[in-house]
């Protein structure tokens, strides 16, 4: 694994060029890049959620796409169009946005849903059907969304269906004032980003997506993992606990936090770190528990503390 947690410290420390003290967000941004997942930022303007986007793309030399969702936005304008060609008087295919490695759909509950939709193929089995055609994304391949949290007006909320693609769900937060003191004095002359370069490869990324997957999860702690699923629909506050597709997000996103780490073993606190950003957008609380404004993050920290963490007894030595 230590190739694998190289190849993260050197993205992560390039993303910080641009992204000044939130490097817990940039390490769950990279987590979702190597889990082959999808991350949703919900989070007020202005704090740097399309500069973290375009800083993770120019650092892993990825191609970078970015949708701007308007109700007006077409499904064709996300996946593209067959369009007929006089020449040679046959239709050809002009790929959309959607076949870049990194796609940033910014704000995306204001796309109608049908527009949204357009997403579901891509995101869930990586491949996009036009006119019976189907065309597999390119590899590696991460949609990043972003929606304000604030104002509603003329926004559609994003389906069950849809939330439950998102791997990972996160708040950038305002910077602190030292670290606004000191984007400040970057961004006098320049945008850090104007100069960020890649350091590494698309094809570098894809081969620690696939060693992750090697990364050990003892018997134990995959119990661990589905003890704290079941705590979500058990608990009385909550109507509709997780899915099974959020045990399998919740394991693939411990393996990568471990190897970012430089692990080949997954540890409960990994598991701990990420609970909550990995099913607080995937759980519906009772209509009780909204009147009462209930915070679907403090009922899920409630259940992991509840939760017994087991001990792992085989640690494997680190390779």
């Amino acid at each position: 694994m230590k190739e694998v947690a190289d190849l993260a410290q050197s993205l992560i420390g390039n993303v910080e060029r641009v992204i000044v003290g939130k490097r817990g967000q940039i390490t769950l941004s990279l987590v979702a890049l190597l889990s082959e997942g999808h991350i949703l930022i919900e989070d007020v303007p202005g704090v740097a959620k399309t500069m973290l986007a375009r800083a993770l793309a120019i650092s892993s030399g990825c191609s970078f796409s970015r949708l701007q969702c308007t109700p007006d936005l077409l499904p064709t304008d996300v996946t593209g169009a067959s369009i007929f060609n006089q020449k040679t008087t046959e239709f050809e295919f002009r790929h959309g946005p959607i076949f870049s490695e990194v796609v940033l759909a910014d704000e995306i509950n204001r796309a109608t849903p049908r527009t949204q939709s357009a997403l579901l193929e891509a995101m869930a089995e990586r491949q996009v059907t036009v006119d019976g055609v189907t065309y597999p994304t390119p590899r590696p391949f991460i949609l990043i969304a972003t929606q304000n949290p604030i104002e509603h007006e003329g926004t559609f909320p994003l389906p069950e269906a849809q939330l439950d693609r998102f791997l990972i769900k996160l708040s950038i937060g305002y910077p602190g004032a030292p670290e606004e003191a000191e984007m400040l004095e970057r961004l006098q002359v320049q945008h850090p980003i104007e100069t960020l370069e890649a350091v590494t490869s698309p094809q570098e990324v894809t081969r620690a997506q696939e060693a992750i997957r090697e990364v050990h999860v003892e018997a134990s702690v995959r119990e661990y993992i589905l003890n704290i699923i079941r705590g979500t629909r058990d608990t009385p506050q909550i109507q509709l606990g997780a899915s099974p597709r959020a045990s399998l997000a919740l394991l693939r996103a411990s393996q990568a936090l471990a190897a970012v780490r430089q692990r080949n073993f997954v540890i409960p606190d990994d598991v701990k770190q990420l609970a909550t950003h990995a099913l607080q957008h995937r759980i519906i609380l009772t209509p009780e528990s909204l009147l009462r404004k209930v915070n679907p993050t403090r009922v899920l920290k409630k259940i992991v503390d509840m939760v017994p963490a087991p001990v792992v007894t085989r640690k494997p030595e680190k390779v």
